[in-house]
């Protein structure tokens, strides 16, 4: 996976999750609070996992497919909540979905999926910092043994 790229999908999905309903007429005042708590955050740690995958590919190994799978959850959940997460515009809160349905009961139904998909999609890209860390890791050393006893090496203060 190339680090550009997540670093650029990152950055457009911190967009839409925090002005997403400005493309549909929708945007309210709401979007200055979600603009530096979710759009930033998020960005910032799409940057982070940006950064820990260009170190794994630097360090000539190979990012793992649970960084990978973690972070493409994380994408999805994070177009899920910016299609729910609602804002300020004229009478009440709107979300997109309830905008396009057209109905108050498509406003409730996204509100009550968008805290779930935007908890989930934090977790998650936070799950695929903690396993892109771990994709850059040196591997573990051997343990040495004495030869033809088969027994650990005695640590050397004992």
């Amino acid at each position: 996976m190339n680090s550009r790229a997540i670093a650029i999908i990152g950055g457009l999905l911190a967009l839409w999750m925090s002005a997403g309903r400005w493309a549909f007429g929708i945007g309210g005042s709401l979007t200055w609070w979600y603009v530096p708590t979710i759009g930033v955050i998020y960005a910032g740690l799409s940057l982070w996992i940006a950064a820990r995958v260009r170190i794994t590919r630097e360090r000539g190994r190979r990012t793992r497919r649970s960084t990978v799978v973690s972070l493409v959850l994380s994408w999805i959940c994070a177009i899920g909540f910016g299609f729910t997460v609602p804002d300020r515009s004229g009478d009440g809160l709107v979300s997109i979905i309830g905008h396009l349905a057209g109905s108050a009961f498509g406003d409730e139904m996204a509100i009550a999926l968008c805290n779930p998909l935007g908890i989930v999609a934090f977790t998650l890209a936070i799950f695929a910092l903690a396993f892109a860390y771990v994709d850059a890791r040196d591997p573990k050393p051997e343990v040495e043994e004495y030869e033809g006893e088969g027994r650990m090496q005695q640590h050397p203060l004992a």
